[in-house]
């Protein structure tokens, strides 16, 4: 077959890794497939993913800022993606229609779980965002404990949104951007804007850390250097980057696709799917002592 089985569809792609992440897992496995990028914006996006499925694509990732957009191209959503409100893959089913799941929650949650041995439980949480990516995020924290979510999002409006779809609001709150000094300190701070891709500042008051704050971007690489940057000023107890996130959410990928046990994700393999020019930080876990 000569055109692309899987694709991961986004704009901007071309910083993706997710070709080389998956290249590797197949010539691991012996498993023949191809894994290219695709450049498609909003507009465009339901014509060309069409075009990908008429010409024998199998299955997609979805990254910013389609993962919303892409619920509306799927015939079938699982229960964790009905609920995020996002779609991160994308699977073609028999009939030519397309079953729609989210990777994200569960890839974010082992990474910090399971490589990074942080237990969530009772952890005062900040998520700034409230796309595709913060959404999967919410949902996916809150099922695994922690103590309450404070959202806040340049357009409030899309804040209360998430926070009214989640439904939790002893848990669940909002406040306005400008208000962010007056919030208080956080556990754990989650970036799910996509100011790192827009190379627009966040302005964030020192005042959100703790002394045992942990501060993840779910970006990687360049698009995550300003928050990483800030958090490590702000003295925060660990500062971490999303690549870790896009390997497990793969992993999970890989389990939809190819019915392989996600715990075998195993970050090692995947890193040396990685150009070592990639690997300078914060590609890496950024850990402050």
């Amino acid at each position: 077959m000569n055109q692309p089985q899987f694709a991961v569809f986004g704009h901007p792609v071309a910083h993706s890794l997710s070709p080389r992440i998956h290249a590797r897992f197949a010539e691991d496995n012996a498993i023949a497939l191809d894994y290219i990028g695709i450049e498609a914006s909003a507009e465009s996006f339901a014509e060309q993913l069409a075009a990908f499925g008429a010409a024998g694509g199998h299955g997609a990732n979805i990254t910013l800022p389609l993962k919303q957009l892409a619920m509306a191209q799927c015939a079938q959503l699982s229960e964790f993606a009905t609920r995020a409100g996002a779609v991160n893959t994308m699977t073609r089913l028999p009939d030519g229609g397309w079953q729609g799941d989210n990777t994200d929650g569960a890839g974010l949650v082992r990474d910090l779980t399971e490589r990074h041995a942080l237990d969530l439980r009772g952890r005062r949480t900040l998520i700034l965002g409230a796309g595709g990516a913060a959404r999967a995020a919410a949902f996916a924290l809150l099922d695994a404990g922690i103590a309450d979510l404070t959202i806040v999002n340049r357009t409030p409006e899309r804040a209360d949104a998430l926070s009214d779809a989640i439904g939790l609001p002893r848990r669940v709150h909002t406040r306005y951007w400008k208000d962010m000094p007056t919030c208080g300190g956080f556990e754990l701070i989650v970036n799910a804007t996509s100011a790192g891709h827009d190379r627009t500042t966040l302005d964030l008051p020192i005042s959100l850390m703790t002394t045992h704050s942990l501060c993840y971007d779910l970006s990687y690489g360049a698009a995550a250097f300003a928050f990483i940057a800030w958090a490590q000023a702000a003295r925060a107890r660990r500062a971490l980057d999303g690549l870790g996130m896009l390997v497990e959410q793969a992993a999970e990928h890989r389990a939809v696709h190819f019915v392989t046990d996600p715990r075998h994700a195993q970050w090692k393999t995947c890193r040396r799917a990685l150009h070592p020019t990639d690997r300078r930080k914060p590609l890496r876990p950024v850990r402050q002592t």
